[in-house]
């Protein structure tokens, strides 16, 4: 069930727009911490991070975000359940939420069958593990200090199914790589209290050929996965608008591209149709230019001044 202390704390405390990160778990500390103290600076309300099993790990990764900012929430997005149990992940996620009261978001996840292959574990009943893995954290005990603020778990959710167990059993979803009518679309299964974080991937470059092949690059590796190709078909995209690096219909609808207010105008669709939440991500350049892309952005939002 919605923990409606949580969501309405979270509501109270964060902006409409965050920030997602692919390459942090890659970085040293020391750029991370340029990274994040600038995210932070920029008036960006959140910072997310991935997990993988090459990567740093989500938990400690996320305390280490958390340790080199002042105010910036963490969320991990996501979690994989087959990388720890129930009680490990309440009880790490529960520490941090009580060292930085109202800063970290639990986003659980069930990953990729190639990633969890890559863990050693068989990708079986995705959604029956999800559920199973909620029902523990719920009753997970923890006898060290609570936080003053409840902390949200909501979980990576696409299709209807996990869609509704995210409103059922967490306290949302968090949606990768959709269209804005998938974000009205899930905000209609999930109903009003959950809460709804969306990310969007951009690319600011105003030539087509250009911007697509960037954001092809991007996107390639996702359209070789299966859940991803059954999402996307859910979207009502065909078998030919993910084969061949995607069709410009398909590129195009997952990546907002062009100018700072193209990309704007698609923040504000999801926005507008019922997302908490959108987490800009920039997916070309370097990771300073991507940077310098997060500063374009703040300054269109008015986050931050020119």
């Amino acid at each position: 069930m919605t923990n409606t202390d949580a969501v309405s704390a979270w509501r109270a405390a964060n902006s409409s727009w965050g920030v997602w990160c692919t390459d942090a778990g890659t970085w040293s500390a020391e750029f991370e911490r340029q990274y994040a103290r600038e995210v932070e600076r920029l008036g960006y309300s959140s910072l997310w991070i991935p997990e993988n099993p090459s990567s740093k790990e989500s938990l400690v990764h996320a305390g280490l975000l958390l340790s080199m900012t002042e105010k910036l929430v963490v969320g991990t997005g996501i979690t994989s359940v087959w990388a720890r149990d129930a009680v490990a992940a309440h009880n790490g996620a529960q520490a941090l939420a009580e060292a930085y009261d109202g800063r970290f978001v639990l986003g659980l996840g069930v990953s990729h069958r190639v990633l969890n292959n890559a863990r050693g574990y068989e990708y079986v009943t995705p959604y029956t593990t999800m559920a199973e893995y909620l029902s523990a954290l719920a009753s997970a005990t923890y006898d060290a200090p609570a936080a003053k603020t409840a902390m949200p778990v909501v979980i990576a959710a696409l299709r209807d199914k996990m869609m509704t167990l995210a409103g059922e059993k967490a306290d949302g979803a968090h949606t990768y790589m959709v269209t804005t009518d998938h974000t009205a679309h899930a905000r209609a299964v999930l109903g009003e209290l959950p809460l709804l974080i969306v990310e969007q991937s951009y690319v600011l470059a105003d030539d087509e050929t250009e911007a697509r092949g960037l954001a092809r690059a991007h996107l390639s590796w996702y359209l070789g996965q299966p859940n991803y190709q059954s999402s996307l078909q859910a979207q009502g995209f065909s078998e030919s608008d993910i084969a061949n690096g995607g069709s410009d219909h398909l590129v195009d609808s997952l990546v907002a591209w062009g100018s700072v207010d193209e990309v704007e105008a698609r923040v504000s669709a999801h926005l507008a149709h019922g997302a908490d939440q959108v987490l800009l991500h920039p997916v070309f350049g370097t990771p300073g230019e991507q940077l310098e892309a997060l500063r374009t952005l703040a300054v269109r939002l008015s986050l931050t001044s020119p």
